[in-house]
């Protein structure tokens, strides 16, 4: 069975009611801030995923990543996703008064 992948404590901390039970297997793009790449031979790059949305569009990134990420597959030794917790938060809210009214 695979291992539990709790949110960082940084994300939990923004909305603990909803965050602190939450797994994570699968980001969506269009919930990523920023994508921060360490390499093996000490190199980082960050990727503001946020500003290239607005220029390249979501299915450019997922395109651009996944080609990057299988390029540098063995030289790439952790990759941490940051997560618009604010947008995440809101699109939840927003949800959640959508299925209430309609649950009336």
């Amino acid at each position: 069975m695979p291992k539990s992948k709790k949110l960082p404590k940084d994300v939990i901390d923004h909305w603990p009611e909803v965050f602190k039970d939450v797994d994570i297997s699968v980001v969506p793009v269009q919930y990523l801030h920023s994508v921060r790449i360490f390499f093996k031979d000490g190199k980082v790059w960050d990727i503001d995923v946020n500003k290239t949305k607005q220029t390249k569009g979501i299915k450019t990134i997922e395109k651009a990543m996944e080609e990057l990420f299988f390029e540098y597959e063995d030289s790439i030794q952790n990759i941490d996703f940051r997560l618009d917790t604010a947008k995440v938060k809101a699109d939840i809210q927003g949800r959640t008064r959508h299925f209430m009214k309609r649950r009336k």
